[in-house]
């Protein structure tokens, strides 16, 4: 029997990747719909990459790409196009040839391509206009060899795809006499808006709109009409009726293949063709409305200081523990805010927050209010009642704080008491009602108004103090070294563990050469370090996320800033620092009463202020303790699952104890009653995350995929000036250090740390650096409130701040006005 190593189109669809590669299967899926034609063409299937791959002995080749991918990847290459066609291919391929004297596009597909994961696009090669059947073989193999582009290795590799699992189909497709051709997209790319469709068209073929040489004409299709367009010549390449008909066929195709689609057409005549259609992988998910009306949702991580993406059972978890119900899109969680924007009362005092949490949320917000964009039926339903309302006053007394504190820890002792030994369903059904108690701490009247106390306390002296003594951000100095604030003395207590590890230079030297901190057991310096991880262990960066690894489960993320605590300080620095910054909190108090009382009704206006400061003082510090609440909570939760997720893998239901974090709660409790689990979805879910990695996150999205980063409307600024939030007073200029990672610490006093989002887990550095800049945040946000506390110069919310700072740059950070200059 002879082996077919060709496939016309109409023989394809895509449940034929393996065979066809991505682009071919889709093409094939394509030509077999009666609405859309595409070019007659075929597709050499993968089986001929095999045989030739084997006969270029590439598998050694492959074992050592990663380790040197530019000299690697060019042997693979010349490898497979040193290989001639073997016979049967050739005259396969030669056979399916409609006309041998015309003109064909030798297209690769690769079997990562086009995939709505990945699209690997321009990652491999393709070529037009080839003619004759020997150029046509040559291109093939030429195809064959480009799955070994160092683009594409690179690729690959950042999206976690092992080089062996991926294999060649190449497109072979008559070329069309285009008098236009260009690219659609069934989504907006830029905003994501899934209600537009924008359409790029150029004169003739498009290969020099895709490599970026020629403007095209833009046109935006909404609804049967072009809405926008944008036409770079005299001469436009498509009529406005030709849009309109581009974008139906790609809602046709869009509607086909189920998400919004990138779409290379041309267009003969007065007929369109399609020469390729793969997936937009670039777009922001889109949470399901739950009534297929316009809904407005806002980012829980930005409110939270945690972007990243989140495995299933960290959002499933986080979602379940929340005061307010959740949605989840991209790996993130949002709340739907629509009702209370569409109220007067409602949207007036959410815009409020949020112009107090972040300003470019009230920023992103209005944006979309002054679009109009609300459904009528919101506007004229009855008024919402205010969210939440006030807190109840509460007295300036510390011994309400110390009451808060004992309250929370009986609770987690009962916890930890009443879950011990619970195993199978009974763990899950108990963990449920675990969350009732911990939804419980969280809207303990008595423990918001203690935190509203220090908050509102904060805003009153910054709003008068400003406007009496002309004063700006008072409080900030006000609130340094307040007592009691948990995460605060975490930062402190990590410099006291310094101090042990200094006095032991066997332990420094250790530590230094690679050593683990698990090699200073049974040593003074030992247990110092598990006394610290005994209080602070479950902490850990994106600790919202119950799947991200604690300090207690891999303490070596410890070390760097250890090590720099011992290099950059003196013994007793912290018990220094605490004090200094009280002292400069007291002398900053005692001089700002003696100017009030200068003033008239001074005596008024110095008491108020004095009875607010002493408010600052008592209820600032436990503004961060619930978080360190809900940590050690996700602690003791996360330490049952793991032994459930143990038992799952001992039982070989699971593959690993970490795939039970690829489901959710409620999916992971059935795993453990049924003793049964989809590990496709496990596979699906993990390749989702990958992706979802990479995507950047609005702070605001409508239900039509609109994806609204909000921006500052500010003048005045130095040219090049980046514009933020000023959240602690000062100045400080220095080396920018931009990091990703805490474990990736090297610091420097006077350096500036620059990073997406601080969470609590990142305080250990802020007794090194002199000034903090983050890309999330506002005025009450973790990091604000401790770069306060340790009297730093600080912005946040500075867009795009660890991509548009290189690290090593020297900048200037203006804490009290909100921005960071670019030095050098």
């Amino acid at each position: 029997m002879i082996k077919r190593y060709v496939l016309e189109f109409p023989e394809i669809d895509e449940t034929l990747v393996a065979l066809a590669g991505g682009k071919g299967a889709n093409l094939g899926a394509l030509a077999r719909l009666g609405d859309v034609r595409v070019p007659d063409g075929f597709c050499v299937t993968t089986a001929a990459f095999r045989r030739v791959a084997a006969e270029a002995r590439i598998e050694d080749l492959l074992v050592r790409l990663d380790a040197d991918v530019a000299t690697i990847s060019a042997e693979i290459r010349r490898a497979i196009e040193a290989v001639p066609v073997p016979a049967e291919v050739a005259a396969q391929i030669t056979g399916a040839l409609r006309d041998t004297g015309g003109a064909y596009a030798v297209r690769s597909s690769a079997t990562a391509e086009d995939l709505p994961s990945a699209s690997f696009a321009g990652q491999q090669d393709s070529y037009l206009n080839v003619t004759g059947p020997a150029e046509i073989l040559r291109h093939v193999s030429r195809c064959w060899a480009s799955l070994f582009t160092e683009r594409a290795v690179i690729y690959r590799r950042r999206h976690g795809i092992d080089h062996r699992t991926v294999q060649m189909a190449v497109v072979v497709q008559r070329m069309a006499a285009a008098e236009s051709s260009g690219v659609l997209f069934t989504a907006d790319p830029v905003t994501g808006d899934r209600r537009i469709a924008s359409v790029d068209a150029v004169h003739g073929l498009g290969e020099d709109l895709v490599s970026g040489l020629v403007t095209p004409d833009v046109f935006k299709v909404r609804d049967g009409a072009v809405v926008d367009r944008a036409v770079a010549a005299e001469k436009p390449a498509l009529t406005d009726a030709q849009a309109i008909r581009l974008a139906a066929l790609g809602r046709r195709i869009e509607a086909h293949f189920g998400r919004p689609q990138d779409i290379e057409w041309c267009l003969a005549g007065d007929e369109i063709a399609i020469v390729q259609s793969r997936p937009i992988t670039t777009l922001f998910p889109v949470p399901e409305a739950p009534d297929g009306e316009n809904r407005v949702y806002l980012s829980v991580g930005h409110q939270q200081m945690m972007t990243d993406a989140m495995r299933p059972l960290g959002h499933s978890m986080w979602a379940l523990t929340a005061m307010v119900p959740m949605v989840e899109a991209g790996g993130r969680l949002w709340v739907d805010v629509t009702r209370r924007l569409a109220e007067p009362r409602g949207r007036t005092a959410l815009l409020d927050m949020m112009g107090k949490s972040d300003p470019l949320f009230r920023n992103g917000l209005e944006e979309l209010l002054e679009r109009g964009d609300f459904p009528p039926a919101y506007a004229a339903g009855p008024e919402m009642p205010p969210a939440g309302g006030a807190p109840p006053p509460i007295a300036s007394d510390p011994a309400i704080v110390t009451g808060l504190i004992e309250r929370s820890e009986a609770s987690l002792a009962a916890l930890r008491r009443d879950i011990a030994g619970r195993t199978g369903p009974a763990l899950f059904d108990f963990l449920r009602e675990a969350f009732a108690e911990h939804r419980r701490v969280l809207s303990d009247p008595l423990s918001i108004s203690a935190i509203m106390a220090g908050m509102n306390a904060t805003w009153w002296l910054n709003e008068h103090l400003e406007e009496w003594l002309g004063e700006t951000n008072a409080a900030d100095t006000l609130a340094l070294s307040v007592p009691g604030n948990i995460t605060a003395e975490m930062g402190l207590d990590l410099l006291d563990v310094a101090d042990v590890i200094r006095a032991n230079p066997e332990a420094v030297a250790a530590l230094r050469d690679g050593g683990t901190l698990g090699d200073l057991r049974g040593t003074e310096a030992g247990d110092a370090v598990a006394a610290y991880l005994d209080r602070y262990g479950m902490r850990c960066a994106g600790e919202i996320d119950i799947t991200r690894p604690r300090w207690s489960e891999q303490p070596e993320t410890l070390v760097p800033a250890i090590l720099d605590n011992v290099r950059n300080f003196t013994p007793g620095a912290a018990r220094h620092r605490f004090d200094q910054g009280r002292q400069r909190a007291e002398e900053k108090a005692r001089e700002i009463l003696e100017r009030l009382r200068a003033l008239p009704d001074g005596d008024r206006r110095a008491a108020e202020t004095e009875e607010t400061i002493e408010r600052v003082r008592i209820f600032t510090g436990y503004r961060e303790y619930p978080k360190y609440d809900i940590v050690n909570r996700y602690w003791i939760y996360k330490q049952a699952l793991l032994a459930e997720a143990g038992r799952l893998v001992r039982a070989g239901v699971l593959a690993e104890p970490d795939d039970a974090f690829y489901l959710t709660f409620d999916e992971f409790h059935d795993a453990v009653r049924t003793h049964t689990v989809d590990r496709a979805l496990i596979r699906r879910r993990k390749d989702d995350f990958r992706v979802y990695q990479g995507l950047t996150v609005p702070r605001v999205l409508t239900s039509d995929g609109e994806a609204i980063m909000g921006a500052f409307r500010r003048d005045g600024l130095p040219d090049g000036a980046l514009p933020g939030v000023a959240v602690s007073a000062g100045t400080a200029e220095g080396r920018a250090r931009v990091l990703h990672d805490l474990a990736d610490a090297d610091l420097e006093p006077g350096d500036i740390l620059v990073t997406a989002y601080t969470d609590p887990s990142w305080t250990p550095l802020f007794v090194t650096v002199a000034g903090l800049v983050t890309e999330v945040g506002g005025q009450m946000s973790h990091g604000a409130v401790i770069a306060r506390e340790y009297g730093l110069p600080a912005v946040v919310s500075v867009p795009g701040a660890t991509r548009r700072i290189d690290d090593g740059r020297r900048i200037r950070v203006h804490g009290t006005t909100g921005y960071v200059e670019l030095l050098d």
